[in-house]
């Protein structure tokens, strides 16, 4: 049970009810249609990344579907939520990678993207050992992980929004979805 592809998705939904927000989010990535597990933090060797549309194809509708989700709600008005997923893929086909969840309040998109391809990166370049100052600036970073040779891509996907202004909940997801 090796997943052989993964695809990144996002989605936003807002309902009276919690979980029926969190329904409508899933509704929105495109992966209601699954039951979902959630697993921890390493993409295999030699998995690689496809779109959402390739990787939606390959999966059937009630299969049991390994994602690593992050999830955000709020029934504040005007609260801004975020959750994010961060990728870090290595360079050569026997290393394997890493995926992080982060979800926040009051920070946008790109804060919240970067905060979490940073963690990923940042947890792959412990495991190989690669050598940085946690208190660089992201950028810095990840021009130490490029030069470095052994990290070839990070990227992330980030959904943040506003709580309805009616008090409606708003739940927010990110997720890897993973691909046998």
């Amino acid at each position: 049970m090796i997943p052989k592809y993964f695809f990144l998705t996002k989605g936003v939904g807002k309902h009276k009810e919690c979980m029926h927000s969190f329904e409508l989010a899933l509704r929105d990535a495109g992966i209601q249609r699954f039951n979902l597990v959630n697993v921890s933090s390493i993409i295999p060797p030699s998995c690689k990344l496809l779109s959402k549309k390739q990787g939606l194809k390959m999966i059937t509708p009630g299969e049991i579907t390994f994602v690593v989700l992050d999830k955000n709600s709020t029934s504040e008005p005007h609260r801004l939520i975020a959750a994010s997923i961060g990728v870090a893929i290595p360079s050569g086909k026997d290393n394997y990678g890493y995926v992080s969840e982060h979800h926040s309040f009051g920070q946008t998109d790109k804060v919240a993207g970067d905060y979490a391809e940073d963690l990923a990166a940042t947890m792959l370049a412990t495991t190989m050992g690669i050598k940085f100052d946690p208190e660089t600036s992201w950028n810095k970073r990840k021009q130490l992980f490029k030069t470095s040779g052994s990290i070839i891509r990070t990227t992330n996907i980030t959904q943040s929004a506003t709580g309805d202004q009616n008090g409606l909940w708003t739940t927010v997801i990110a997720a890897s979805v993973f691909v046998p």
